[in-house]
């Protein structure tokens, strides 16, 4: 007869006598009550996710007890992996443009899109001897749509992704429209500037909570970037679709997507780094602290030397940050995933001091992962404090993968929800997460 697997709150208390801490000693170290962790021993109360990543850390399980919270809290496997979802044949995504200013993204069979546009163009007609004329001006034309991508990036650093998506997608159509109007070389210039806003589209799609809609963009961004020659976007896509299962708490998923990306020599170095600090973040949420530290030195190693790979400007990731910055500042953040919430908070601090204010959405993400550190680690004044500031920089970018940590943060202060600074912040908090992503 095979042995039944401990429950958490069995396991908790073992380790805890084990280590020879107190349940009050052990209540002052993780920052919870000693009634609510005896309630947590027992049984009566159910575990969260936070609480056995400090419970973890301070006992050093190695991850042990956070797998157990899917046992004790019934959980269901994570959802299957993005790079498993069927491709849909023959589907594209219509742009709805309204006289208000809202815009809206449709998916529909291609058939249903030509009935549909067919019946619905009012006389307007964009034929393509503009198109074919533009792509003949090369040096010009190419030039205008780099420079139109790089303020674009820096528009979705300052402003949400409704404001963003509908100049990125119209620019993604235009030039793959010039480029099957263009001879070689133009034309492969102009499919991987198409692919690079293609990839853009998805990311900002992604900040709209549309996962589906980003994975289309990602792949139609794959396509755009295959026609031209240029793999490296193949590879970075699985980087892309590691963040939506890192956001879904699938730890395998991101893991094994991130290794895939780094599984091939010929990949550029700076990629490499880049999905190893997602294979990093993969590992901290399965509190697997020696394999996160291992590819987070590994993302510095090729990082530091990815230094010395010239750019045209077209790069993949982050540009509002440096390579090195990222680094330091993901470390933060999976220290605080691996219940090292301290040391979390003085990373963030020492690495955001450091971002350009430009540089908003970055300091509202990692602002709110700062802000959840202190508030884990029971600095809660500090923390409200933090999150006034986060939510001045994130009700003007909005994000969806943002407002995941700040419903984190809602969940840490529901805890003292008599305090209050926390009463005073709840109503602002709330109505940021109620309202619609802009």
């Amino acid at each position: 007869m095979s042995e039944q697997p401990a429950t958490f709150g069995a396991e908790l208390r073992r380790r805890r006598t084990a280590a020879g801490l107190s349940l009050a000693e052990f209540a002052r170290r993780v920052h919870y009550s000693k009634g609510y962790l005896g309630k947590i021993e027992t049984g009566d109360k159910p575990p969260g996710a936070d609480l056995a990543r400090r419970c973890d850390a301070v006992l050093d399980a190695g991850g042990r007890l956070v797998a157990l919270v899917a046992v004790a809290t019934n959980e269901q496997p994570p959802s299957p992996s993005p790079s498993a979802e069927p491709e849909q044949d023959g589907e594209v995504w219509v742009m709805s443009m309204e006289p208000d200013g809202t815009s809206r993204m449709v998916p529909m069979r291609r058939r249903e899109a030509l009935t549909v546009g067919a019946a619905s163009l009012l006389g307007l007609s964009l034929g393509t001897s503009g198109a074919s004329a533009a792509a003949a001006q090369q040096n010009g034309t190419i030039t205008a749509f780099r420079t139109l991508f790089e303020q674009t990036r820096k528009l979705g650093q300052i402003a949400g992704p409704s404001v963003v998506l509908p100049t990125v997608i119209a620019q993604t159509h235009t030039l793959r429209g010039m480029a099957a109007k263009a001879s070689s070389p133009t034309r492969v210039e102009l499919l991987r500037l198409a692919s690079r806003y293609a990839e853009y589209a998805g990311w900002m799609t992604q900040e709209a909570g549309d996962d589906r809609g980003s994975l289309w963009w990602t792949r139609t961004a794959v396509d755009l970037a295959t026609a031209a020659g240029d793999t490296e976007l193949k590879t970075y896509a699985l980087i892309r679709q590691a963040l939506i299962t890192l956001y879904r708490d699938d730890a395998a998923g991101t893991i094994e997507l991130a290794q895939q990306a780094q599984a091939d020599p010929a990949t550029p170095l700076r990629i490499q780094g880049l999905a190893a600090l997602r294979e990093a973040q993969g590992h901290a949420l399965a509190c697997d602290p020696d394999q996160c530290f291992r590819a987070l030195d590994r993302a510095e190693h090729l990082l530091a030397k990815a230094a010395d790979e010239t750019s045209d400007g077209m790069a993949l990731g982050p540009a509002s940050v440096t390579s090195h910055r990222q680094q330091a500042m993901v470390t933060g953040w999976c220290l605080h995933d691996l219940g090292r919430s301290e040391q979390a908070g003085e990373v963030l601090d020492r690495q955001l001091s450091l971002v350009p204010d430009s540089a908003r959405r970055v300091h509202a993400r990692f602002g709110a992962r700062r802000a959840l550190a202190y508030a884990t680690a029971g600095e809660v004044d500090h923390a409200v404090t933090l999150t006034h500031q986060v939510l001045n920089t994130a009700e003007v970018v909005d994000s969806a993968t943002i407002r995941v940590d700040l419903r984190r943060l809602a969940r840490s202060f529901a805890r003292y929800q008599t305090h209050q600074p926390v009463r005073e912040l709840f109503p602002r908090l709330n109505e940021t997460l109620r309202s619609p992503i802009g």
